[in-house]
């Protein structure tokens, strides 16, 4: 498994990245938590503290055994993103779509629009669509 799957894997490894990425590669792993913890919803100590176990007993060490990331004295540092991660790392947010659903919907309404003209061409072009936002959706997510 490569670099680019265990980030882009896991849902907390991926937070990491990014909230490095924002602060210059570099960053407290209390800050980190807390991040975590307000993304995630919650921010309660008993959460913050879950999160926290998980990094230093999981995230942390997977990263660092890939490259990834250095972990000293409770300070994380970015050393190296694989490329084709930051290419994947299109953020959604929680009431966003993503581009594949948008994909989905905008070939849907074609279609309709297709049928209720009769055009034959518009049909054609929106099922071409469909079938383009279908595998780029069942691509993004088999990559996770």
């Amino acid at each position: 498994m490569g670099a680019t799957t265990l980030i882009l894997g896991n849902e907390r490894r991926t937070l990491m990245v990014e909230y490095l990425k924002d602060t210059n590669g570099r960053a407290d792993l209390r800050d980190l938590v807390e991040y975590i913890a307000e993304k995630e919803g919650k921010s309660d100590s008993r959460h913050r503290k879950s999160v926290y176990v998980s990094l230093v007993q999981t995230h942390i060490p997977t990263l660092r055994r890939e490259g990834v990331i250095t972990f000293d004295h409770g300070v994380v540092t970015l050393l190296k993103v694989p490329e084709n991660v930051t290419v994947y790392m299109e953020t959604v947010g929680r009431h966003d779509i993503s581009w594949s659903s948008f994909y989905i919907g905008t070939s849907v309404v074609f279609i309709l629009a297709g049928w209720y003209f009769g055009s034959t061409h518009l049909l054609l072009a929106a099922f071409v669509y469909l079938a383009m936002g279908l595998i780029h959706h069942w691509k993004v997510k088999k990559l996770f």
